[in-house]
C-alpha cells in the first residue's frame, strides 16, 4: 500500500461495524440453540459471524445433523433479536464522526453486509442512520454473499468507482476476505472474533475503533468538500 490511496469511495459493513449487534446476535441465538438442547451454542455463533444466511444454515446442518430444526430456531431466535433490539440499538463508537466526515467530503459510501434487506433496513432504522445512507447492497442482491467478492463489487459498481478505489472497513474475517478478493482496500475493526493471521495478510491495517479509522483515512488523504472523490 503507498502512503497515498486513490479513494473514491467507502464500503461500510454494518454488523459489527457501524451497529454494536453482534453480542446481541450471539446472546438471542444462543438462548435458542441452548433452549433447543444444542451443546457448543457460543462456539457455533462465533463461526456464524460475518457470513449470509443460506450459509449459515449448511454450517447448522452440517454441525448438528439434518434434522436440525433450523426454522423453529430461526424464528426463537428473530423474536429474541428484536425484544432486544426494540429496546435500543447501540452504535459502535466513532460510527456518527466516520459517516459526518465522508459526507462532508463529499465521498461517497454505500452498507455492505451479509444480512437481508429487511433486517438492514430495519436495523439502520433502530439505530438512527437509516437516512445516512442513499445504497445498501445486502445478501439479497447476490448470489454469493461473503467471503465471495460478489456483494463488494456490486457496491463499487452501484457506486461508479473502481473495487480498487474503495475502502472497505470489516469487522469479521469472511467480511475481509471478501473485500480483499474484489481487491478493495480493507482496514478491519475486529468485534466479537479476532482476526486469524490469514486474515491480517489480507488487511491495509487492523485499528481499534472507527476512529482510528478516520484517523487513518485522513492521513491517507480524506479532506472535507471533495465531490469528485474524497482522497
Amino acid at each position: 500500500m503507498t502512503d497515498n490511496w486513490q479513494i473514491d469511495a467507502v464500503l461500510l459493513d454494518m454488523d459489527g461495524t457501524l451497529l454494536d449487534t453482534e453480542p446481541s446476535y450471539v446472546s438471542a441465538l444462543t438462548a435458542a440453540l441452548d433452549a433447543f438442547g444444542y451443546p457448543d451454542a457460543t462456539a457455533t455463533c462465533h463461526a456464524l459471524i460475518g457470513i449470509p444466511g443460506a450459509e449459515c444454515e449448511a454450517l447448522l446442518r452440517a454441525r448438528y445433523g439434518e434434522s436440525f430444526p433450523f426454522t423453529d430456531i430461526i424464528e426463537a431466535f428473530a423474536a429474541r433479536s428484536d425484544e432486544i433490539f426494540r429496546t435500543g440499538l447501540q452504535l459502535k463508537p466513532g460510527t456518527i464522526e466516520l459517516l459526518d466526515a465522508l459526507q462532508a467530503a463529499g465521498c461517497p459510501f454505500a452498507i455492505v453486509t451479509s444480512t437481508s434487506r429487511r433486517t438492514a433496513e430495519r436495523h439502520l432504522t433502530f439505530g438512527g442512520i437509516r437516512a445516512r445512507f442513499d445504497t445498501l447492497v445486502t445478501c439479497d442482491d447476490v448470489a454469493h454473499g461473503k467471503p465471495s467478492p460478489d456483494i463488494y463489487l456490486l457496491a463499487a459498481a452501484k457506486l461508479g468507482v473502481r473495487p480498487q478505489a474503495c475502502v472497505a472497513i470489516e469487522d469479521s474475517n469472511p467480511g475481509i476476505a471478501a473485500a480483499y478478493a474484489a481487491q478493495t482496500i480493507p482496514l478491519m475493526v475486529p468485534d466479537i472474533v479476532p482476526p486469524t493471521d490469514e486474515t491480517r495478510s489480507k488487511c491495509a491495517a487492523v485499528l481499534g475503533d472507527l476512529h482510528e479509522v478516520l484517523a487513518l483515512l485522513r492521513e491517507r488523504g480524506l479532506s472535507a468538500s471533495r465531490p469528485a472523490g474524497c482522497g
